[in-house]
């Protein structure tokens, strides 16, 4: 089963976010979006915002979806949580979390959850 780059990605956020849930998280948004920040999931557990991003690959891709979260990516991803934690007046720990996903030719995936794959200085 060959999936173009944006079936893999909505696919890899579709499966990213039923685990979260399986684990006990409350998905707050998916694909939030204010221009020209993007947050992928945003979910909550235990009285802690997580910002996750979600990078998914298929197997063989020239990189893996853990060495796609660049310190640009890190920048980025601080900027909008930053909007995200001012338009909704939030006041609690937040943490930043990957979940890389890898498909292989049959549809089938490995998910990889890396919880604080960065720490930002607030």
């Amino acid at each position: 089963m060959k999936m173009d780059r944006h079936e893999t990605g909505r696919q890899g956020e579709t499966w990213a976010a039923a685990y979260l849930q399986a684990e006990g998280f409350v998905i707050l948004h998916r694909n939030w979006r204010c221009p020209p920040w993007e947050l992928d999931l945003v979910a909550s557990r235990n009285g802690v915002l997580h910002i996750v991003e979600v990078k998914s690959r298929r197997q063989g891709a020239l990189t893996s979806p853990e060495e796609a979260m660049t310190p640009a990516k890190c920048r980025a991803l601080y900027r909008a949580a930053c909007r995200y934690v001012a338009m909704f007046h939030l006041d609690m720990d937040t943490q930043f979390d990957l979940i890389a996903v890898e498909f292989d030719d049959r549809g089938s995936h490995t998910l990889r959850y890396i919880p604080q794959v960065f720490t930002p200085r607030w």
